[in-house]
């Protein structure tokens, strides 16, 4: 065990996490020249794309030092703020963090609250500086930054370059000299934290753990703690670039283990595996449950694919432990399931992967957040969808949900953020200038109000360089309304929202504009209203298609004509009555983009 060292990076979106990593895995020759790539761990098409991380992935490593073969395990974690999931489990399994700053942008609110997590779990912290090399780069200044807020030496700041892998080697032996070796006890009962699972569709599902105590080998009777099931242990290994069985996992080390399971459900991150002979007498304390920020529906295309879509999702919530679910129907969409995320991009994320390894197209619902009704019987009912909210006459009081945002940003467009926070319902809670010309600034705010655009928009006003964090508060008492979409007449729920009383009328007149432009012409005219209970506060109307039904009357008496025209009249009022609108996906997402 005094040659295993468990260590994570983390760093703020983009700061170059992956790229270090790609030079520690070339350093310790883990990959052959041939197999070496850019972002060699983010191996998810989309991650390359959008250039994130979305999911942690463990990689072992050997460094020699002094003569001594040290095994390094090594686990990459997301940057984005609704990935951080992601992040504390990875944390749960180090002793270890490489914490990286990019020298040009300096510590970001991503940097603090990830850092804070590795504190909370007394991770041992080595700093980073990234990027050195660039032009923008402020070393020196960032530096400061960095030893005032962990308390370090500037010499104890390792300044590299990952791009070029200038600085990168004396990293190694720092994690060997500062990084603790794990505790346990390798004679003890099997206690294995599990911190990830995968979906293999030949071999099932293959989990992820670190052994803290006691060691697992091939052919061993184990047993999940929660779920109670037994299995044999058909195959444990460690994880290289691929899976490489090894027979035997000792104690402090990091693994994973294949044993047949068919069932996604059957295993759940943050369980405990232990021997069926010999169990530990009581789980490891995982970490905390994943709290779903935004909720959201989704169902599918073609309603006879709702099996399909349930078995899809069971299999995705293996690679994504943040993901939760649970099925509802809805009047215009047919059965499906209300989805639980912790942030917009991850909404869009999730959508994306569907598609692209499951092949399921989704229709998704606007998204909204939970709220509490307090009814006047004195119930108290969570709402999570506007259908589900009583009758206005039944409801006491609302509360929802609160955040306290922290945001860092350049002095410069201090105005234009608080002017931005204020619009949202924000309330200034402290404001801190960490140097002279970048300023931390807090705000409660509803939760309801970050979810539509304002990442966006902050980015937008503040150039790209403002940086933001949240984690939620509590609930308070608010004024909200339900406002209902009416098409054609018939109240369309899937675009129903819940807004506060001040916002509803500016909100459903720009709807009501947005869907004019987007839902197709019939041949009859389409009103789209925007109402609050039974008051219609704002109307658009969408033209009938006409077809001239006078082309074919040359000359003659003009009675002709009118007549005609009648007979089309009284087919349109009936064809208004019976019609249906069909609301395309566009419309769904671009509710979301109304800023």
């Amino acid at each position: 065990m005094e040659d295993i060292r468990n260590f994570c990076i983390i760093a703020h979106i983009d700061h170059g996490k992956s790229t270090l990593a790609d030079r520690l895995l070339e350093l310790t020759k883990t990959l052959s020249s041939r197999d070496m790539e850019a972002q060699v761990l983010d191996n998810m098409d989309l991650e390359k794309e959008k250039g994130i991380t979305i999911k942690s992935h463990a990689i072992q490593m050997e460094h020699y030092k002094d003569g001594k073969k040290y095994i390094l395990n090594l686990i990459d974690t997301p940057g984005h703020v609704d990935f951080s999931y992601e992040v504390s489990r990875s944390i749960a399994s180090c002793e270890g963090a490489l914490l990286v700053v990019d020298a040009s942008q300096g510590i970001q609110a991503q940097t603090i609250s990830n850092l804070y997590l590795a504190i909370d779990h007394g991770l041992e912290i080595i700093p980073v500086l990234n990027k050195i090399d660039m032009d923008s780069a402020r070393p020196d200044v960032v530096c400061d930054e960095v030893c005032d807020l962990l308390g370090c030496t500037p010499e104890e700041v390792f300044r590299v370059s990952a791009r070029t892998g200038e600085g990168v080697a004396p990293i190694l032996d720092a994690i060997v000299d500062r990084i603790p070796c794990p505790k346990g006890n390798p004679d003890g009962p099997l206690q294995a934290l599990v911190f990830d699972s995968v979906f293999n569709s030949f071999r099932g599902v293959i989990a992820y753990f670190k052994v803290v105590n006691g060691s697992i080998r091939t052919g061993d009777k184990v047993k999940f703690v929660s779920t109670g099931e037994d299995y044999c242990a058909d195959e444990v290994g460690v994880l290289k670039l691929k899976l490489q069985p090894t027979g035997e996992i000792s104690c402090g080390n990091v693994g994973y283990i294949i044993s047949g399971i068919k069932s996604a459900s059957e295993v759940k991150v943050g369980d405990t595996i232990t021997q069926v002979e010999n169990p530990c007498d009581k789980a490891i304390a995982g970490f905390e449950e994943v709290k779903p920020m935004v909720f959201a529906g989704m169902y599918p295309v073609d309603a006879s694919k709702f099996e399909e879509l349930r078995s899809v999702l069971e299999k995705f919530q293996l690679n994504d432990a943040s993901f939760v679910y649970e099925p509802e129907s809805s009047l215009a969409l047919g059965s499906g399931f209300r989805c639980g995320f912790l942030g917009l991009l991850h909404l869009e994320i999730v959508q994306e992967r569907l598609f692209r390894e499951f092949n399921m197209d989704v229709i998704t619902t606007v998204p909204n957040v939970s709220y509490k009704v307090f009814t006047t019987q004195g119930e108290v009912l969570e709402v999570h969808n506007p259908s589900g909210m009583p009758a206005p006459t039944l409801i006491d009081h609302i509360e929802e949900p609160f955040i306290r945002a922290q945001i860092i940003s350049k002095s410069d467009f201090f105005g234009a953020i608080m002017k931005l926070c204020l619009d949202r319902r924000g309330t200034l809670v402290s404001q801190h200038f960490i140097t002279a010309d970048r300023v931390e600034l807090n705000y409660d705010m509803p939760l309801s109000e970050i979810v539509f655009g304002f990442y966006d928009s902050l980015k937008t006003i503040s150039k790209g360089y403002a940086s933001f964090d949240y984690h939620i508060t509590g609930y308070r008492p608010a004024r909200l309304v339900r406002l209902d979409i009416l098409l054609n007449g018939e109240p369309a729920d899937a675009l129903s929202s819940l807004i506060h009383e001040d916002n509803a009328y500016d909100f459903g007149r720009k709807m009501c504009v947005k869907l004019k432009d987007l839902i197709p012409r019939q041949q009859f005219d389409i009103p789209i209203q925007a109402a609050i209970g039974a008051k219609i506060i704002a109307r658009e109307t969408v033209k009938q298609v006409r077809k001239d039904v006078t082309a074919k009357c040359y000359g003659g008496d003009v009675t002709r004509k009118r007549k005609l025209l009648e007979k089309q009249k009284e087919g349109k009022k009936r064809m208004r009555q019976i019609g249906t609108v069909q609301v395309p996906q566009s419309a769904f997402m671009a509710v979301l983009k109304l800023e």
